[in-house]
């Protein structure tokens, strides 16, 4: 397992090698603002309970300031890159999505038809509007796949990139790889002088 935790760094690696299976699912609707989406997943996860709800709240965390964030980045910031051989903003957006829909194959979810995740990071990130239509797909898409997976079955044994690992495992790294690209994407807007919405308002109020 040592390994296991560090494989998101190889993702984009097999994206590039791995077939992707094919099926469409139904996403889900999501609400307008920041605030609003918090206080509908905050009631909606205390329904699914569990190890599941503890991990899709931890994912719309996430994905409230991800879209936040590339609602808020200018579009002719979207190439920006803190140095050669680094991703883009646009490009780390597209990373996030292409994750959200190809670790779920691992646990037997399907990528919906006509979605190819490996091409998103080359296809899209120069495109602010796909970008960021692409980023709320997919973390709809990942919603259903784990919601799609009973609790009971979180502890089955899978393979994620050839290392023992579970379904659990899984999930808490698609969680853990949001919030690290967070991370990076708060760095890149703050380095092109966009301070983050959730942060603006109260500094506005000051």
């Amino acid at each position: 397992m040592k390994r296991l935790f560090g494989s998101t760094a190889f993702l984009a690696l097999t994206l590039g090698v791995v077939a992707l299976p094919a099926q469409a699912q139904t996403p889900k609707t999501v609400t307008t603002t920041v605030e609003k989406k918090q206080t509908t997943e905050v009631k909606k996860e205390t329904a699914v309970g569990g190890v599941r709800g503890s991990i899709l709240f931890q994912l719309d965390q996430a994905k409230d300031k991800l879209v936040a964030l590339a609602e808020a980045i200018p579009a002719e910031k979207y190439a920006w890159r803190p140095g050669e051989g680094v991703r883009s903003a646009g490009e780390v957006f597209n990373h996030v999505s292409s994750a959200n829909f190809f670790l779920p194959t691992f646990w037997g979810a399907k990528v919906p038809a006509g979605v190819d995740p490996r091409t998103f990071e080359k296809e899209l990130s120069g495109d602010k509007a796909k970008t960021i239509d692409t980023l709320k797909k997919s973390f709809d898409n990942l919603r259903a796949a784990i919601l799609a997976e009973p609790e009971a079955d979180l502890s089955r044994k899978i393979k994620i990139f050839g290392n023992d690992a579970t379904v659990r495992d899984a999930m808490m790294i698609l969680a853990s790889h949001a919030h690290e690209h967070l991370g990076q994407s708060i760095a890149y807007a703050r380095s092109n002088g966009v301070v983050p919405p959730w942060s603006a308002k109260p500094q506005a109020a000051d």
